[in-house]
């Protein structure tokens, strides 16, 4: 049996959290460290943990366990320092998204992986969902160009809005959710993005007055395909259409057929549909659309609905990206395509926030 691999998870939110439990289910991994500024006052992690090595000092924590896999998990405003420091103690990074908050550490990033040649995964979510690998699979029999339209706005009530206005600090909602969207986008057109233009909005006077909550973006590619992104936060939102996955191009659709919308009505509510973490990774169905027309221009073909029969919770979703990442090391996997994807989404979206404060579009290098 191979050595288990020692892994400090740094950052101890709900997804870092989530990340922890899944290195302690898989067999491969060892929890060696849990690092967080506040961890002293924690009393809301797993009991199983109590024996487990705890620091509030990143650094520290590096070179006192000297792990083989660092998870970050932490505010986006320290990936970049974070992951470096790992990759120059010898460790494998799995990285929250966004990889950094600028294009340049972004760049930075990847850079000190291959330097080192260790691997990084980000912690991007669509590569390793059934439904998001279903709707690639079909996206790729649709011809080109695409024409790609998603969006993903929460209503943010009780717990979920404080947590969105903590995040809106550092990010807006394009650039903290948009980088899974995007990557989906460059995955499924395997093009390079070149043009972005977007639109935004401050609809509270709870978040920095520099700051929008509401973000939609429109990104153009190399071979003509164009998609676009709408991400929101905030009491204020409808929960009409808030998930939407809908590809198209000169052959059909497939789209991701919407939740059930069932928005929180009575008085005091503290949570909605949208807002929940577990309505954003719920698995639902594709509906497969072929557009050849016969006779009378009508359609040869009906409507496909496709059940995706495995279905992940959130944490298991979690195990999966950990999974993935032990593979990648046991076997050692190129990740050339998905850290250049990674990066390519950053771009984007720090484009669209460009865009969005200066009302220009931007033009991306080639």
């Amino acid at each position: 049996m191979a050595e288990k691999l020692r892994v400090l998870v740094v950052g101890l939110g709900h997804m870092g959290v989530s990340h922890a439990k899944a290195y302690d289910r898989i067999e491969g991994y060892e929890l060696a460290g849990l690092c967080a500024r506040s961890i002293a006052e924690r009393d809301d992690l797993p009991a199983e943990w109590a024996d487990i090595p705890r620091f509030s000092d990143y650094h520290e924590a590096l070179e006192a366990l000297k792990p083989d896999v660092v998870a970050v998990c932490t505010w986006p405003n320290t990936h970049a320092e974070y992951a470096i420091a790992a990759f120059e103690a010898g460790a494998h990074v799995f990285l929250e998204k966004p990889i950094a908050q600028t294009v340049e550490e972004a760049e930075r990033v990847v850079a000190a992986a291959k330097r080192m040649n260790r691997k990084l995964l980000v912690g991007l979510s669509p590569p390793h969902s059934p439904m998001w690998t279903k709707l690639h699979e079909l996206a790729k029999t649709l011809g080109k160009p695409l024409v790609m339209r998603m969006n993903l706005n929460q209503q943010s009530i009780g717990p979920a809005w404080n947590w969105h206005k903590d995040l809106l600090a550092s990010a807006s909602p394009i650039v903290d959710c948009g980088v899974h969207y995007v990557d989906a986008m460059c995955a499924m057109t395997g093009a390079r993005p070149i043009k972005v233009h977007a639109i935004g909005a401050r609809l509270s006077d709870e978040i920095a007055p520099d700051m929008y909550n509401y973000g939609q973006l429109q990104v153009i590619f190399d071979d003509g395909s164009v998609g676009w992104y709408e991400a929101a936060w905030g009491p204020m939102l409808s929960q009409t259409a808030f998930i939407v996955k809908d590809i198209i191009g000169p052959k059909g659709s497939v789209s991701v057929m919407s939740p059930e919308n069932v928005p929180p009505t009575q008085q005091g509510a503290t949570s909605a549909t949208s807002s929940e973490i577990s309505t954003h990774s719920k698995i639902r169905p594709l509906r497969l659309h072929h557009a050849k027309i016969g006779p009378g221009n009508a359609l040869v073909h009906g409507d496909e609905d496709i059940e995706i029969a495995e279905a992940l919770t959130h944490s298991q979703l979690s195990e999966r990206k950990q999974t993935y990442l032990l593979n990648a090391i046991r076997e050692d996997w190129d990740m050339s395509d998905h850290m250049r994807r990674a990066v390519d989404s950053m771009r984007i979206v720090l484009a669209a926030d460009e865009s969005i404060r200066t009302g220009k579009l931007v033009e991306l290098p080639a």
